[in-house]
């Protein structure tokens, strides 16, 4: 579904990707793993458009989208959440994923229109699957910080992706939100078909749910395997999970 080919990108001298590939098959769920500053989020800028690579190819469903603007690729079926939530915090947690479900539609416009009835039962389809449909009423901003990150991957829903990149989905979060999280992930990825592709520091977390991993380190890509490749190399060993 997406390769990434040899893939640069540099800030004045500063080389953030050096030369990285990925590929990630439809349904699985990928993650991509790698010490701070190993080019992980410019990876992710790169694929959904925030972000031109300076030599290489993003091919998503064997078109070439290097071209294309962030937009077009939300359009063409890669949405996101990022590191830190970005919500709507005065809407209630259901005008938020609304606005989405709209945007989606071609609907936006209707916004300032009376929406009460419109894209409901989509909206609250997508409240269920994430497990916030009692908390629909609730202002954004009330949320605990593990309801406003799962809100900004039911807003990311909202757009009908075939590929969801989420970066950090647990960042901030206590053990117990973590785990609940991480589950909603692999379910919504099992029970929709859903292709995921995430970035995460918890190591547990990343060998427990993902079926594939891509290991980065000084923006290049060292391995991508299998959890048992990734744990047994020497590589990976001494660049980022420590010898032993």
């Amino acid at each position: 579904m997406l390769h990434l080919e040899n893939i640069y990108k540099s800030f004045d001298n500063f080389i953030a990707v050096n030369g990285a590939n990925l590929t990630v098959k439809k349904g699985e769920l990928v993650a991509v793993i790698g010490p701070n500053g190993a080019g992980k989020t410019t990876i992710f800028n790169l694929i959904t458009g925030q972000l031109k690579p300076d030599n290489g190819r993003v091919v998503f469903k064997d078109e070439d989208i290097n071209k294309l603007s962030a937009y077009q690729i939300c359009r063409r079926g890669i949405a996101r959440s990022f590191q830190i939530a970005n919500i709507f915090p005065r809407l209630t947690v259901f005008k938020n994923v609304q606005v989405s479900v709209l945007s989606q539609e071609g609907k936006s416009k209707t916004l300032f229109y009376p929406a009460k009835k419109i894209a409901v039962e989509k909206t609250n389809s997508i409240l269920e699957s994430v497990g916030l449909t009692d908390k629909a009423e609730y202002p954004a901003a009330s949320l605990a910080h593990g309801d406003q990150r799962v809100l900004e991957i039911a807003i990311a829903l909202g757009n009908k992706p075939e590929l969801l990149i989420l970066d950090e989905p647990t960042a901030g979060m206590s053990p117990d939100e973590t785990s609940a999280t991480m589950k909603l992930i692999k379910d919504l990825s099992e029970s929709q078909g859903l292709t995921i592709l995430f970035c995460e520091h918890d190591m547990e977390v990343v060998f427990n749910v993902a079926q594939s991993i891509m290991v980065m380190h000084q923006g290049e890509t060292i391995i991508q395997g299998s959890p048992e490749e990734v744990r047994n190399s020497k590589d990976v060993q001494e660049c980022y999970l420590g010898v032993g």
